[in-house]
């Protein structure tokens, strides 16, 4: 059959030592699908100080259209990692979502041919980052975890989701997303190691807050970290 060049509404671009993974259609069509093929196009996915967490604003009349445009945009989300948080927070068929799910639609009007540009070489180490953003849902408080991994200095998984618990410091909700981070690279060196590809000595994992660099670092266990004492193990143990 030779070599895939649009598969599942994924169309693939071949260059001697790279290919690009994007969805150019699937973008024209959802934006003709909005009206919005003439809109202007925006440089961010989401409003700086947008408040998608109210609950008094008013529903949407045709709550069936905000779910289907809402589903479409998270089958988006696999070759644009860059709106998987933004999509992540659209959670109810209210006017201030449909607003910025219109919003999300012009962010991708701007670079519709937008993608992953997975590059050969000649290694299949793996590496991650991970990162939190601390008690970001104005409702109930709770942070978000978020990591990339990266297989040969490709972008392979992401991914954005709020925690199960309210973090009591920034320090606690960045150590919970490394622990996520960790379990995703754990899963990814099992499953290469499937198709015959063995990791060589440790998986980097990369974290911007110094005080959980710290905690994953020191031996001893403080009575500080009681509260996140799964998680420390976890972590310490991968």
């Amino acid at each position: 059959m030779g070599k895939p060049k649009y598969f599942l509404r994924i169309e693939v671009a071949y260059k001697k030592h790279d290919m690009l993974l994007s969805q150019k259609k699937y973008v024209l069509d959802l934006l003709e699908e909005a009206g919005l093929l003439e809109c202007k196009p925006a440089s961010t996915p989401m409003e700086a100080n947008v408040d998608l967490w109210r609950d008094d604003t008013s529903l949407l009349d045709d709550a069936a259209r905000y779910r289907r445009l809402i589903g479409k945009l998270i089958y988006l989300t696999v070759t644009r990692p860059d709106i998987t948080f933004t999509v992540g927070v659209m959670h109810k068929p209210r006017e201030v979502h449909w607003t910025a799910a219109l919003k999300i639609l012009a962010y991708v009007k701007s670079c519709p041919g937008k993608g992953l540009r997975h590059k050969k070489h000649v290694h299949t180490h793996i590496s991650a980052f991970s990162d939190a953003g601390y008690a970001g849902d104005m409702g109930d408080q709770k942070s978000t975890s978020g990591f990339c991994t990266f297989v040969g200095g490709n972008l392979v998984t992401w991914r954005s989701k709020k925690q199960d618990v309210v973090s009591r410091s920034s320090a606690e909700a960045e150590y919970r997303a490394m622990a996520h981070t960790a379990c995703e690279m754990v899963w990814l060196r099992k499953f290469m190691t499937e198709f015959g590809f063995v990791q060589p000595g440790p998986m980097p994992i990369h974290c911007d807050n110094q005080s959980a660099i710290y905690i994953a670092q020191n031996p001893v266990f403080y009575e500080r970290t009681k509260h996140i004492e799964v998680d420390y193990n976890f972590v310490r143990d991968a």
